[in-house]
């Protein structure tokens, strides 16, 4: 896999790729992550290079190296400063399942002035279309828009479309989502997502709308989620 030194220290990219693959169950809880020799191999460099992005690791509470052993996965949840509630993609990899995330598309996109896209993002924002596949199989399209006061220099720039996680990306510049407003309602896919999902034409999904705020109630990212539910249920987590 390619790094790009542009986008932070080498140790740091690394680290931030095996966390997401701890948190999508690639590497599940209680596994042994790969060997040193092989993570330099992958990512094609130093053994300090990958020492320092283990050592993060094993700082956030990820992963905890054994004598004899090797480095052991020990916790797959993240901490969130929103609330004590969990992902959803924590609990289906709490379950035991295995997510991947796959980049379909990305494009910074100009609004002009007076329609809804510029009264809704500002002058640009960034579509990004992920597939997200569980066990193997297709299971939610999610379409993304990250408003203007979510891009760098005001939406001139694109974020990096090489991101392990969209909102830990967004923390990194410095922006931190304080609210999130969902709206669930059930209806056919259109033609695209079907063939996407592999499902029959006109099949029914459960469809997520999510407004996504920061501290000041400025809208970050809008999204658009479409889920196989015959696949899996979509989980809820409350925390007393």
């Amino acid at each position: 896999m390619s790094l790009k030194r542009k986008q932070g220290p080498l140790y740091q990219q690394i680290q931030k790729i095996l966390k997401d693959r701890i948190l999508h169950g690639i590497y599940p809880l209680g596994s042994i992550i790969p060997s040193e020799p092989l993570l330099e191999k992958e990512f094609g460099v130093s053994k300090m290079t990958v020492r320092g992005a283990v050592q993060e690791l094993a700082q956030e509470g990820y992963v905890q190296k054994r004598s004899g052993i090797g480095t052991i996965v020990t916790r797959n949840t993240s901490y969130q400063k929103l609330s004590k509630g969990k992902r959803f993609t924590e609990l289906l990899v709490e379950e035991g399942h295995r997510l991947e995330k796959r980049l379909l598309s990305s494009k910074l996109i100009a609004n002009a002035a007076g329609t809804e896209e510029f009264n809704r993002y500002g002058p640009y924002c960034q579509r990004i279309e992920r597939l997200y596949i569980l066990n193997g199989q297709p299971y939610i399209h999610l379409m993304h828009f990250l408003t203007a006061a979510a891009l760098p220099d005001g939406g001139a720039k694109e974020m990096s479309t090489d991101i392990q996680s969209l909102y830990d990306s967004l923390e990194e510049n410095n922006i931190v989502l304080e609210n999130f407003k969902d709206r669930f309602f059930v209806e056919p896919a259109a033609a695209e997502v079907c063939l996407l999902l592999e499902l029959p034409p006109g099949t029914h999904v459960l469809k997520r709308l999510r407004n996504s705020y920061d501290g000041e109630g400025r809208l970050i990212e809008h999204s658009i989620g479409s889920y196989n539910t015959a696949l899996h249920h979509y989980l809820v987590s409350y925390d007393a």
